[in-house]
């Protein structure tokens, strides 16, 4: 694993890449005034825009779903991505060479290793393309006409066709300047007996991407005869492709994965285009290997893990199939979302079904009919005699325990219901007790699936056992002339923090009477004071972040930097008043805090206190009136 990203570079690669340009390649954005752009929000549906773009801060804020940062934070959000794949990514695209720290071996080395696999794939993807139009691959082209698609479709798919010969490829990526080491080590090509030859010989190719849309691995398909190899032949494991963790189409799905919470698994490459051209656009295939916990993974990334997600497995209705599905179920708590499966008529998988029937066809074959739990019950029932109490008794002995891991217990108690029904049980209530006691027995081993909107980003795991808390106490009131200052204060030190330095750093957080503008305040003091941003105001704004415990206060602090001032004339006058009027109030509330207290304790308190206190109020009130009098003069 490679080491810790340096601190400059990040630095560089923030400045070096401006967040409206990035943002600009998600959605459409317009002036939003002040210096601001605004847009359609990517993270939630809504009719008129919320999302705010800030390129002179370079952060980014949603005033609708909360969600906030600079232009790491938002690619890593938008194509879910980890910190360090992020700033690689961005890095590879403004041109700038990273340096690790705390690696075990030279990742600067390891990274350039990663991008030259890279940049192999994406020119053996191109060399792929332009045979399929070379007379050698009608058979290619052939084979996906008769499936049902044309030059188009096998273009927005990136299909192409290698070669039957030994090395076309490998002299053409010597030609681009790869060394036949490298050609080994992204299993392009394979050692033969006079040097490297292609993997890859007179198949149809499908390059397959990871989430970030770099390709990293190309899965082949037999068309001839001859060809003694595997019906489909995938690039062998390497540093950038490994197969338990790739989804074929998830570069292209994403999006409307996340959009929709919604994804449908489907078992090949021809059965996803055909999903993707009948408009099923969420259609994802595993990649020569069985769908498991590192795909589970990716998918909850994406569906967010909410209530009304859903995941629909496309299986054929043989006994592959079904022994696929049952697999499938064997990890279904892992989701937090519902699993269903769909089998077509006639056992026919989405490509056929759609040569057969038409998109609406396919359509239809992809909306919820079987619960995926419903479908494993079925088909646990169906092996034994139900004529029999025998055969009762010992279907129930295994079908129960499958009820009893549902997370909802509503749906636990009614599919309990229905397993009665299934199993000719008349005592209804025998059997939703039974599947009660047994999920009982599994909350106290602790043996349960992931709880319903728990964590869903990757990170350490010590992030994943419990959920930051936000700030406590009252809720925000922006009816409150005091938390409608504290919140222009903090926009000032934010965003104009020369028209609020120095003042602005003696100030406590115990003057923010609302407990989430105190969390920003003490953000503010972590990352050097209000007096740091003056020089540079979007590495400022980048500590700031980076102070934050928690989202909560981070979105917080991206609201704050975006939002608009509510005076007209945002100058030394509108800050001076600001500043005054929340120190003001602080010392107003300290006043009273001791007057109550003297009131409280009446003739018990001592004579030297009360005097002490005497005294303090008599500054404080002084104070006061020079704040009133004489204004930002007399802080």
């Amino acid at each position: 694993m490679a080491g810790r990203i340096n601190d400059d570079d990040v630095k560089a690669v923030r400045d070096a890449v401006p967040i409206d340009a990035v943002v600009s390649e998600y959605l459409q954005l317009r002036n939003a005034g002040g210096g601001n752009l605004k847009g359609l929000c990517p993270f939630h549906d809504e009719k008129s825009p919320s999302f705010q773009v800030s390129p002179s801060k370079g952060l980014f804020h949603c005033f609708g779903c909360q969600e906030g940062g600079d232009t790491i934070a938002f690619v890593m959000k938008i194509d879910h991505l980890t910190f360090s794949e992020t700033v690689e990514r961005l890095a590879a695209k403004a041109g700038i060479t990273l340096r690790y720290e705390e690696g075990g071996y030279n990742p600067s080395h390891q990274r350039g290793e990663r991008i030259r696999l890279i940049e192999a794939h994406q020119a053996a993807a191109d060399f792929y393309r332009e045979q399929l139009i070379g007379p050698e691959a009608e058979i290619g082209r052939r084979f996906l006409a008769e499936r049902g698609f044309d030059q188009d479709a096998a273009a927005h798919f990136g299909v192409g066709y290698s070669p039957a010969g030994w090395d076309h490829l490998t002299r053409y990526l010597r030609g681009k300047g790869f060394s036949d080491k490298e050609l080994i080590t992204s299993g392009l090509s394979q050692d033969g007996r006079r040097g490297p030859i292609d993997r890859f010989r007179g198949r149809l190719m499908w390059p397959i991407s990871d989430t970030s849309g770099e390709i990293v691995g190309f899965g082949a398909r037999k068309l001839r005869d001859d060809d003694n190899g595997p019906k489909y032949l995938n690039t062998p494991e390497t540093s950038i492709y490994k197969k338990s963790q790739v989804l074929y189409g998830i570069d292209l799905a994403k999006k409307d994965i996340a959009k929709a919470s919604r994804a449908v698994v489907v078992e090949g490459y021809t059965d996803v285009m055909a999903c993707h051209l009948a408009g099923v656009t969420t259609a994802i295939a595993t990649c020569g290997t069985a769908f498991g916990n590192d795909h589970i993974k990716i998918l909850r990334r994406l569906l967010m893990d909410n209530g009304s997600a859903r995941v629909i497995f496309t299986f054929d209705g043989d006994a592959a199939g079904q022994k696929a599905a049952l697999r499938a179920f064997e990890d279904d708590q892992k989701f937090a979302a519902e699993t269903y499966i769909a089998i077509a008529p006639d056992n026919m998988d989405p490509c056929d079904l759609r040569l057969a029937k038409g998109d609406d066809a396919v359509r239809d074959l992809v909306e919820p009919r079987t619960p995926l739990f419903e479908f494993a019950l079925r088909q646990i029932v169906g092996r034994y005699d139900l004529e029999t109490p025998a055969g009762r008794a010992a279907a129930l002995d295994e079908a129960a325990p499958v009820v009893a891991r549902i997370k909802n217990s509503s749906s636990q108690h009614e599919v309990a219901v229905q397993l009665a029904g299934m199993l000719g049980i008349l005592d209804t209530q025998f059997v939703v007790k039974r599947v009660g006691q047994l999920a009982r027995w599994a909350r106290d081993r602790g043996d349960r699936g992931p709880a319903q909107g728990g964590p869903s980003r990757g990170g350490p795991p010590q992030h994943q056992v419990q959920a930051p808390k936000a700030p406590s106490g009252p809720a925000l009131n922006l009816r409150s002339p005091a938390h409608r200052t504290e919140r222009e204060l903090l926009k000032l030190a934010l965003q104009k923090p020369a028209l609020v330095s120095p003042a602005f750093d003696a100030y406590g957080v115990d003057e923010f009477t609302a407990p989430p503008y105190a969390a920003v305040r003490q953000c503010i003091a972590d990352a050097g004071g209000a007096e740091q941003g003056m020089a540079e105001t979007r590495d400022y704004l980048a500590r700031v972040l980076d102070a934050a415990p928690h989202d909560t206060v981070r979105n917080l602090v991206t609201e704050l930097a975006v939002e608009v001032f509510h005076g007209k004339s945002i100058d030394e006058t509108y800050a001076g008043m600001q500043l005054v009027q929340v120190r003001l109030r602080a010392v107003d509330r300290r006043i009273d805090d001791v007057q109550g207290s003297l009131a409280r304790l009446g003739s018990n308190v001592a004579p030297e206190h009360l005097a002490a206190a005497q005294n303090e109020v008599w500054v404080l009130q002084q104070y006061a009136q020079s704040l009133r009098s004489h204004g930002t003069d007399a802080l």
